[in-house]
């Protein structure tokens, strides 16, 4: 996904690591870059919301389990297949 617009950090790259950065599993400063760009990029910012709301989700119905490290790392694949194919889908319409 891309919004056009240029950012320091791209947008795919940030939508890539949303959970990353949800999970506080990143480090400070690419916190710091991600943050920045969803401060200032509203297409990235309604994809973030969603995710949160799923994340949200998933914690009311999961509690305080912890998720195995197996299946997060299969969702982090599947999030980034989905988003290599949002992309390939906007490139076909343009």
């Amino acid at each position: 996904m891309s919004c056009g617009d240029p950012h320091e950090t791209d947008c795919s790259d940030v939508l890539a690591e949303v959970y990353l950065y949800l999970d506080l599993e990143c480090a400070d400063d690419r916190r710091s870059l991600i943050r920045d760009h969803l401060d200032e990029c509203s297409p990235c910012l309604r994809e973030f919301g969603i995710e949160q709301e799923v994340k949200a989700l998933v914690a009311r119905c999961c509690g305080s389990e912890l998720a195995p490290a197996e299946l997060k790392d299969r969702l982090r694949l599947k999030l980034s297949e989905l988003v290599v194919n949002a992309e390939a889908r906007e490139l076909r319409t343009d």
